[in-house]
């Protein structure tokens, strides 16, 4: 993992235990809405026919991302696929995340729990161990968390004496008769390719696969239409929305409190947001990994004139809070739980220069945190 090395910071990041119980109720709170009938049925005419299919399980290492403000913990966006879970093993563990037999026995199971609940949900308890799992994304020898992938490869390979794979969609056969690879089923594919919604060519199988329920696919279109597309964020942070859903008030409470005010471009007046520019996030809908971000009060007028109108969320700026100071760099941070389903896996901290999150600071990266 020495690749790793210049992406795991050097310093702890504080987090306040009443901050995480916040972000936990929140967690909770998200996890119940997306069950509730009166917000599917608000959801589904917004999200492609794939992701309203419920394939009956959840979705492996989702991710919730917070700033730390001074009023308290702010949602700034959900991840179905997310990333960097070997990174804050590093920054946790150290040494010890260097292969996943030398992880502590929590700490691996917490890790491969979910994909057996997966498979268990996925099969009504038939399936209780896989042919084989294939891993998949885009290039993935390519990636920069490629070392991660391969990390779980041999984590679900030592914990069911099966053959895993690491793979681009590519290098399967797959149809509405299942996944396949060399002529062996694949029952469970690990899915960390950013075709969200499966609409690209080269995820055509994988996703009549879904559809026929002949694979188990997670994380899957269903809980990313219900939680990780960022439009549902619009829902989130609108009281008027949530009332006619019938929400509980307490959980309204919640939600109206830590999800920043977020609404499309399309819906709002542009020379009323240029002139308040300077207290607004532009994100586009349909991008990942702090892509295409980009900050009010940075932001030229040509190049906000050219938003587009339909898929460019607007969400009211919630600063992150600094790690560092003194002798020690200033770190401007943020927080992510691993998720799933209603439950944290673990809390990583991810601290960063400029205007958003990345790898490339340097003292920067993924942090322990610790709680005060």
């Amino acid at each position: 993992m020495e690749i790793y090395r210049e992406a795991v910071s050097s310093q702890v990041a504080l987090l306040p235990q009443q901050a995480l119980r916040q972000m936990i109720r929140l967690v909770r709170t998200l996890y119940r809405l997306s069950r509730l009938p009166a917000y599917r049925e608000t959801v589904f005419p917004l999200v492609p026919e794939i992701a309203r299919r419920d394939p009956g399980h959840d979705s492996v290492m989702m991710g919730y991302d917070f700033h730390l403000t001074p009023a308290g913990p702010r949602l700034i966006e959900v991840n179905t696929n997310a990333g960097g879970f070997l990174l804050a093993l590093l920054a946790q563990f150290g040494e010890a995340a260097q292969h996943p037999e030398s992880l502590p026995v929590r700490a691996r199971q917490r890790l491969i729990g979910p994909f057996v609940e997966e498979l268990r949900s996925w099969s009504g308890g038939a399936c209780k161990r896989p042919s084989s799992v294939a891993i998949i994304d885009e290039n993935p020898t390519e990636q920069f968390l490629f070392g991660e992938m391969e990390f779980c490869r041999q984590l679900l390979a030592d914990a069911w004496g099966i053959p895993v794979v690491v793979a681009d969609p590519v290098e399967l056969e797959a149809g509405a008769q299942g996944v396949f690879r060399e002529g062996q089923p694949v029952e469970l594919v690990y899915n960390r390719h950013c075709d969200f919604y499966l609409e690209n060519d080269v995820m055509a199988g994988i996703r009549e696969a879904a559809l026929a329920g002949t694979v188990c696919l997670s994380p899957h279109p269903f809980s990313y239409g219900l939680l990780a597309d960022k439009r549902r964020m619009v829902l989130w942070s609108d009281p008027a929305a949530l009332a006619a859903m019938g929400i509980a008030k307490a959980d309204c409470r919640l939600l109206l409190e830590l999800v920043p005010t977020s609404r499309l471009l399309v819906d709002q007046d542009r020379e009323v947001l240029w002139n308040e520019r300077n207290d607004w996030v532009f994100k586009p809908v349909d991008r990942f990994g702090s892509r295409g971000v980009l900050l009010g009060r940075k932001i030229s007028r040509k190049r906000f004139d050219g938003l587009d109108s339909v898929d460019t969320l607007v969400q009211r700026l919630e600063p992150p809070s600094v790690t560092g100071g003194g002798e020690l760099p200033e770190m401007k941070t943020d927080f992510r739980l691993y998720v799933y389903r209603n439950r944290v896996l673990g809390v990583a901290a991810r601290l960063y220069q400029g205007q958003v999150t990345n790898m490339r600071t340097p003292g920067g990266g993924f942090a322990p945190v610790r709680l005060v």
